[in-house]
C-alpha cells in the first residue's frame, strides 16, 4: 500500500514540488508558516501523523500518557483499556525522545517534556490534511482521471465521427453518461478523501 501525504491550504492542492512557497494561515511572515519540506518530512512518519490525529479530535491538546496509551492502541488494533504496559512504553519512550521533540522544532506542536503537554499549533491546526492512500493493486486517482479524460475523448470524437457502434447513440445521450461516470468519480473521490482525511474517523488513516 502506498500513502501519499497532500495537504489543502484554502482552496487549493499542494503537491510534493519543490516550490519556495509555504503553508500557512494566510499570513505571508515565513516565520508564522509550515514550508512544505517540514510538513512532508513530518507526515512522513505514521506516528506522527498518529500524534496528529489525536490532537484534532480533542480540541488540539493533550498528553504524553494519554497520546501514547491510544496510538499503542491502534498500533497494536486493540482498545486503550487493553494496551499492555509493554506496548505503551514502546510508542511513549519513541514519541518522547525522537517524534514529539522533532514535530516540537518544526513548529508542528509544542510540547513541554516535564510535564508530557503537547499542543498543536495554529500553523499546524490549519492545515486540512488527507492521505491519497492506494492499495497495490490499485490505480492512483490522478491516473484514474487522465484515463477516464481520455476514454471520454474518444467516444465524443467516435460520436461525432459516426464511428459503428457509437454512431447508433445520440450525441447527448453520450454526453449525458460521460457526465454522470464523471460525477460518480468525482463523489467517491470525496468519500475517499473524507475518509482518509487526518482527525475526521475515530481511527486515523495508515
Amino acid at each position: 500500500m502506498q500513502s501519499n501525504v497532500s495537504t489543502v491550504d484554502g482552496g487549493g492542492v499542494a503537491t510534493e514540488e519543490a516550490h519556495p512557497e509555504s503553508f500557512s494561515n494566510g499570513e505571508s511572515d515565513a516565520d508564522t508558516s509550515l514550508s512544505r519540506d517540514v510538513v512532508f518530512d513530518v507526515l512522513s512518519s505514521t506516528r506522527r501523523r498518529y500524534v496528529l490525529h489525536h490532537l484534532r479530535q480533542n480540541d488540539g491538546k493533550t498528553n504524553l500518557r494519554e497520546l501514547s496509551t491510544t496510538i499503542a492502541a491502534w498500533e497494536y488494533d486493540t482498545t486503550p483499556e487493553n494496551v499492555t504496559s509493554k506496548q505503551r512504553t514502546r510508542v511513549y519512550t519513541a514519541l518522547r525522545q525522537s517524534h514529539l521533540p522533532k514535530m516540537d522544532r518544526e513548529g508542528v506542536i509544542e510540547f513541554d517534556p516535564s510535564s508530557g503537554d503537547v499542543t498543536v499549533t495554529n500553523e499546524a491546526e490549519d492545515l486540512e490534511i488527507y492521505l491519497d492512500i492506494v492499495p497495490h493493486n490499485e490505480i492512483p486517482w490522478s491516473t484514474y482521471y487522465l484515463g477516464l479524460g481520455v476514454l471520454g475523448s474518444v467516444v465524443a470524437l467516435a460520436t461525432w465521427l459516426d464511428v459503428f457502434p457509437l454512431a447508433y447513440i445520440p450525441d447527448g445521450v453520450a454526453a449525458v453518461l460521460l457526465g454522470f461516470i464523471l460525477v460518480a468519480s468525482a463523489a467517491a473521490h470525496a468519500v475517499h478523501n473524507r475518509k482518509n482525511r487526518i482527525g475526521t474517523d475515530e481511527r486515523p488513516p495508515a
